[in-house]
């Protein structure tokens, strides 16, 4: 694996999450949807998890999937510059991921996040229930599917989630789609 690949992080990432809690493999397979199997080797960084995958994991864990693959707290304190930003690319669709904000006591987390040509992200209701989200279509196109209301958004579109359902970011345009997500955790 290459030095700068995220996997080994991720995976030391999700099983301190499990352990600070106490789970067994098990615990965290019922919580999750996803099989002993997928989280023993993500773990052992032997997969590469994908958003979808991730999403699952993170709603369980109820925290939000930028603080599952964030990169440790950096030295700089509350700033964060661009070259430092951490990002993450899904290998299955080449989504990208990029936390903005620095670790901080600000209740808000902004993810800078690009959407390639074709490509569908699914995240199970788990992922939101204990998070509101702005999403902010920078460039491109999005649609966003939301349980059953599908949402198309343009440049400027700025769209406040509703209550958690299953949600789906799709592009289904030949360019790319540049969007922000703005979330904090509910109070």
């Amino acid at each position: 694996m290459k030095s700068d690949d995220p996997t080994p992080r991720i995976a030391a990432r999700l099983k301190g999450e499990r352990d600070a809690r106490g789970w067994s493999l098990a615990d965290l397979a019922e919580r999750s949807g996803v099989s002993k199997a997928m989280i023993s080797k993500v773990e052992r960084a032997e997969a590469s998890p994908t958003a979808a995958l991730l999403g699952r994991l993170s709603g369980a864990f109820e925290i939000s999937l930028s603080r599952l693959v964030a990169d440790p707290p950096s030295p700089s304190g509350r700033l964060r510059r661009a070259d430092q930003a951490p990002a993450w690319v899904d290998p299955a669709t080449g989504y990208e991921r990029r936390q903005v904000s620095p670790p901080s006591d600000v209740p808000i987390e902004l993810v800078h996040v690009r959407l390639p040509p074709g490509a569908e992200v699914p995240y199970p209701e788990s992922a939101f229930v204990f998070l509101r989200q702005l999403v902010w279509v920078l460039s491109g196109r999005l649609t966003f599917v939301e349980g059953d209301i599908v949402h198309h958004l343009g440049p400027g579109d700025c769209l406040a989630l509703g209550p958690p359902s299953p949600c789906r970011f799709r592009n289904e345009t030949r360019r790319a789609c540049v969007y922000v997500v703005a979330l904090t955790r509910k109070g």
